[in-house]
């Protein structure tokens, strides 16, 4: 049986847990400075979490987070920050949108010519930054961002009704799926409906486990996010791996946008979610960019979110959970470096440790020796 590493443990769970500790006491602190009850917010949401409805809610909402912030590891665990996940993933439901409602198929062909057509889109956009960083060394961090301003144009432009949009009231739209174009769901009831594409947002999880842990392109992008030099010196194209990265990259976050398009809105709108590549960010930094971790990171996040309504109405801010976000982000970088400060040390005393017990036994060895030969002699 393995023996449990016990520091292993600590450096896998102990920088999102301290994250969320520092969060919760920093929040208390804000809201005792503004003189109000520092626990009743914590304790209201968690019992407004309690209703069915709001649960469904939640696990709707962490299935597109679970996408964005996938798409967001993707590019971390090859070193890469792709910022511009939601600009991807926007203009991938966008055009995914648009071809959806201008089609009619059979169910299965009409939900996988969105999928591929997001897919695509999502792609291409992340590409761009790609080709940009492989052939001119152009900062992903920069290129992304000016992608997402230029994402939020093109979206505009194509929803005009003197393109392809529609105008509904004072929204414009892409016009609405056909019903064979929708992903069916769990229906609960008076609960509500649980997306049918969270299961498919799982399976992405567990598909970016395998290929990054079980596969040789898994292994050459960790290879070459950990050290592009050491990875050309052993044979892998870096820049093959940054471009092909930043598009798996691109095409997870068109996925992003399908839980909400397929499950729910069935078109896309001015008022579709904004912002939810950078919620991403925030995910896999806390999941340490490990599905299940990930998984966590997306549940609490999307709770913040759900719960946080009910601080309206029982004299707080909901604000509060906003902030609480806020402050998770800069906790996850001061508590990862204290995390790994502490391995360091960990590891450095281990090796003290076997030096020491090795240095013993070769003492040992040698004060034996002459004795055995004199018994020897004798």
């Amino acid at each position: 049986m393995k023996k449990f590493d016990k520091d292993r443990l600590i450096l896998a769970v102990g920088g999102p847990a301290l994250a969320i500790v520092v969060a919760v006491l920093l929040t208390s602190v804000v809201l005792v400075a503004s003189g109000l009850n520092p626990v009743q917010p914590y304790v209201l949401m968690a019992e407004y979490a309690m209703h069915a409805d709001i649960q469904v809610l939640i696990v709707n909402q962490a299935a597109t987070y679970y996408l964005a912030a996938l798409a967001v590891a993707v590019g971390f665990r090859m070193n890469l920050f792709n910022i511009g996940v939601d600009g991807q993933y926007r203009l991938a439901a966008m055009a995914a949108a648009l071809v959806g409602a201008s089609v009619t198929l059979p169910g299965p062909l009409h939900i996988a010519l969105i999928l591929v057509v997001a897919m695509l889109v999502g792609g291409f956009w992340a590409g761009i930054a790609g080709i940009l960083k492989t052939t001119r060394g152009v900062s992903e961090v920069v290129s992304t961002i000016m992608l997402n301003s230029i994402a939020t144009s093109i979206i505009a432009y194509l929803v005009l009704p003197a393109q392809f949009g529609e105008a509904r009231g004072n929204n414009l739209t892409t016009g609405l799926i056909p019903e064979s174009g929708w992903f069916p769901g769990l229906d609960l009831g008076e609960a509500g409906e649980i997306y049918g594409f969270t299961v498919v947002a799982a399976l992405c999880g567990l598909l970016y486990w395998l290929v990054l842990n079980r596969t040789r392109f898994g292994f050459d992008l960790r290879a070459t996010g950990a050290s592009a030099s050491a990875a050309s010196a052993s044979g892998v194209d870096a820049r093959r791996m940054v471009l092909t990265s930043m598009l798996i990259s691109g095409a997870v976050a068109g996925l992003a946008g399908m839980p909400v398009l397929l499950g729910d809105a069935h078109t896309y709108s001015l008022d579709f979610p904004a912002g939810v590549g950078f919620t991403g960010i925030t995910i896999a930094l806390l999941g340490r960019n490990h599905p299940l971790g990930i998984a966590l990171g997306a549940v609490l996040i999307a709770f913040l979110d759900k719960a946080s309504p009910t601080l309206d109405y029982n004299g707080y801010e909901k604000e509060i959970a906003t902030i609480m976000q806020g402050l998770i982000v800069m906790a996850v970088v001061i508590s990862y470096e204290s995390v790994r400060r502490y391995g360091l040390r960990r590891q450095q005393q281990k090796v003290g440790e076997e030096l020491a017990a090795e240095a013993a036994a070769a003492g040992e060895g040698a004060g034996t020796g002459p004795k055995n030969r004199k018994e020897v002699s004798a």
